[in-house]
């Protein structure tokens, strides 16, 4: 019988991550070096700066994480799941440099994974000491909500996607980031945002949604800019003619904003995905992603779903921002499907799920 463990890597972004998966939903070990701190002085990811860190993290992850799973090196391991993209070019080099060299070295199969399908598959994990309870049904609609991706798929089977919709412009966790920067709220924005809408007294301000009629896409450019013209405007200055100063915003204005701001984002996310859950006949949503790990936006989907009888299922926040254990979910599907790369699989950072 095999042992049904893959070792996972994901360096897509800016977590040098590898895990070790079994059978694609037992973790039996999950490491993950952030560069959360390493960016926040710029407020956003500068690509070169994550690649060499990467670089820096990348055997010791690996080997921390071998030895929380009680390998042997690589004993036991059948395959190795490795993300090909998308994402930054330079950081998925790295993962996928280590991931043939030790496919080769070990004689095992390598197995490419879309980082999205990573983030839909995360439903389908088991921490270590978890019960086991049902997988996800099928059909199912999937959402990805991220700092660089927002769209909508049906799920008809495993590895089976039709794409519905997906931002226009900006993805909603880029949306969160800046609006926490005008806000004058520390990087990445969304978690600070959420801390500061949980404060707000006020509740009462409203930004636009961008409905787009009754399609399954998104934008947020147009919320971006009405929440740059409030804080301008909150701030005493004239939107038309100066920069908006978060240092003249009182605490309860920022919270007031950042839950207004919180507000449109979760509301246009989840009236779309129960909408299309209802309108496709989904047994079940699954949620994946760093904006996933949002309470707000969890609460109103579940609601959403339980008013349509069927599950949302979310993993817990630590396995919606990127981690290997994802890529060793969705790996494994692949796996059983007969999925292989060769020696000269190559990253590809601009990778879609489905047409």
């Amino acid at each position: 019988m095999t042992s049904g463990r893959l070792l996972a890597i994901e360096t897509s972004c800016d977590e040098t991550a590898v895990a070790v998966v079994e059978r694609g939903r037992r973790i039996h070990a999950d490491v993950i070096a952030s560069q959360v701190a390493l960016h926040a002085a710029t407020g956003g990811i500068v690509p070169e700066v994550a690649a060499r860190a990467h670089v820096r993290w990348m055997i010791p992850v690996l080997e921390e994480a071998c030895r929380r799973a009680g390998a042997d090196g690589l004993a036991g391991i059948e395959a190795i799941a490795v993300t090909e993209g998308p994402g930054l070019a330079g950081s998925l080099l790295v993962g996928i440099t280590l991931a043939r060299t030790l496919a080769w070295l070990h004689d095992l199969p390598l197995v490419p994974v879309n980082h999205h399908e990573g983030h839909l598959y995360a439903a389908w994990l088991l921490d270590p000491d978890e019960p086991e309870h049902a997988e996800p049904a099928l059909p199912a609609i999937g959402l990805v909500v991220s700092g660089g991706h927002t769209f909508l798929v049906r799920i008809r089977d495993h590895l089976d996607y039709v794409r519905l919709g997906g931002t226009i412009d900006d993805a909603a966790g880029e949306a969160f980031d800046k609006v926490g920067r005008l806000l004058g709220l520390p990087y990445p924005g969304g978690p600070a945002i959420a801390a500061a809408a949980q404060s707000a007294t006020r509740r009462d301000r409203r930004f636009p949604r961008a409905w787009l009629g009754e399609s399954d896409d998104f934008s947020f450019s147009g919320l971006k800019t009405a929440a740059r013209r409030s804080v301008a405007e909150a701030s005493g200055v004239d939107p038309d003619r100066g920069e908006p100063d978060a240092s003249k915003l009182p605490p309860d204005v920022v919270a007031e904003l950042a839950w207004a701001f919180q507000d449109a984002v979760v509301e246009v996310l989840a009236t779309k995905t129960v909408r299309a859950a209802q309108r496709h006949g989904a047994r079940s949503i699954v949620m994946g992603g760093g904006v996933a790990a949002n309470q707000a936006l969890r609460d109103r989907i579940a609601g959403g779903a339980a008013a349509l009888g069927i599950p949302l299922v979310v993993p817990r926040p630590g396995l919606c921002t990127d981690n290997a254990a994802m890529i060793g979910a969705a790996g494994w599907r692949r796996y059983l499907a007969g999925v292989r790369a060769g020696p000269d699989l190559d990253a590809r950072p601009s990778l879609r799920l489905a047409a």
